[in-house]
């Protein structure tokens, strides 16, 4: 059997206040596309944002992303498939999360504090999907039934600007986990740089016209798995002055499809 290939096109950009403090941008990501026994195409994206409280924020949300994909990695090698992901093999994975940064500070004799960062994390197969998260940031899909959605309302803590945490003592208590079945077929992960631009808050809804802009290239492209390209376009629109006007902040954006657009012309 013949199964769509997953293309992606993903960057992160410094944000201006970053640039203006001297300090590095505390983004992270990883994607990654896996074959299982069946021979099916399996994509695990994670997006991580540091602190910016934090001192090693930006190791924090390094260490978290590896983290993550090596986690579906061994999931997958024991011929796990997503649909038999649960919600305490979450929990495992958060905790694998934990002792690596944990051992990590532990090696450098810095404190877990130090490596406060976020959680996005999608892992998505032929007919189901599994999602995780802890914290803001947001994870977008694109599916049969809602068009352009999001998974989880991005989590706020009790004062402005704050949220959730990995390293966080409670951060059980704040992981997300979601599995759904039927065919999705894209999926965005962004941080919360890019909130504004994408998320209406009054209504919490997602601002479709921006993923159907923003996906057309990744569907049209004929590269299978990451197109650098368009990774290198995507990192030029993040830094542009339209968006650094919008927003100041570290940006991540991935954008992963398995839709496939007929370029106009093309025989």
């Amino acid at each position: 059997m013949s199964y769509a290939k997953w293309r992606f096109a993903s960057a992160t950009v410094i944000g201006s206040s970053h640039v203006k403090t001297g300090t590095p941008c505390q983004d992270h990501y990883r994607c990654r596309v896996f074959r299982n026994g069946a021979d099916e195409p399996i994509i695990a994206v994670a997006v991580s944002d540091g602190a910016g409280s934090a001192t090693r924020g930006e190791d924090g949300a390094t260490i978290t992303c590896a983290s993550l994909i090596e986690q579906a990695e061994l999931f997958l090698a024991r011929n796990r498939t997503v649909a038999s992901m649960t919600e305490q093999d979450a929990q495992e994975w958060h905790d694998a999360v934990r002792k690596a940064i944990t051992d990590h500070a532990s090696d450098t004799e810095h404190e877990v504090r130090d490596y406060a960062c976020t959680m996005l994390f999608a892992l998505i197969g032929v007919e189901t999907a599994v999602f995780l998260q802890i914290g803001d940031g947001v994870i977008v899909v694109n599916d049969q039934v809602q068009h352009w959605s999001w998974v989880f309302w991005p989590e706020r803590g009790e004062f402005a600007n704050t949220t959730f945490f990995v390293t966080n003592a409670a951060a059980a208590d704040h992981l997300r986990f979601e599995q759904r079945h039927g065919s999705i077929d894209e999926v965005a992960l962004l941080s919360d740089g890019i909130e504004p631009l994408v998320l209406h808050y009054a209504s919490r809804t997602v601002h479709a016209p921006f993923f159907d802009r923003m996906f057309g290239p990744v569907r049209r492209s004929q590269v299978i798995g990451e197109d650098l390209a368009l990774s290198q376009d995507l990192e030029g629109y993040l830094s542009s002055p339209a968006i650094l006007e919008r927003t100041d902040d570290d940006k991540t954006l991935v954008l992963a499809t398995r839709r496939q657009q007929e370029v106009a012309g093309s025989q």
